[in-house]
């Protein structure tokens, strides 16, 4: 995304996790949502981007921050399963709203990874 003042791409997700329902960046206008795009097999996500998503989730009211995974698979796409990604989850106690970006059907980078111009992951979009 090159023009800060622009209106975020909506999400493109093909299952949500640790929630009832789909989530779209429409309905939280308003408020702050923070988007940490993450693959559960990157180690610089697992030491430091899910724990610094988890501190916002925990620190601030959800009425006034919204904080959403986004799990963007570039690389192994075999071994990062929704049923993989669902434990993961479960074991490392990520209690937010988890997007599994929608995959590409030519290209290796997922829809919403690329109409946020994100070059990798972790990423984190306020």
């Amino acid at each position: 995304m090159s023009n800060i003042n622009s209106i975020a791409p909506e999400l493109q997700v093909s299952q949500w996790l640790n929630t009832l329902r789909s989530i779209t960046l429409t309905e939280l206008r308003g408020r702050v949502v923070v988007l940490h795009a993450f693959q559960m097999l990157c180690p610089g996500c697992v030491s430091h981007g899910l724990p610094q998503a988890m501190a916002i989730h925990d620190t601030f009211p959800a009425a006034d921050v919204a904080v959403i995974g986004i799990h963007s698979v570039f690389e192994h796409h075999n071994a990062m399963t929704p049923v993989a990604l669902e434990a993961f989850l479960y074991e490392y106690r990520i209690r937010f709203p988890v997007a599994v970006d929608r995959l590409s059907p030519t290209s290796n980078i997922p829809h919403t990874m690329e109409a946020f111009g994100m070059r990798g992951t972790p990423t984190l979009i306020i």
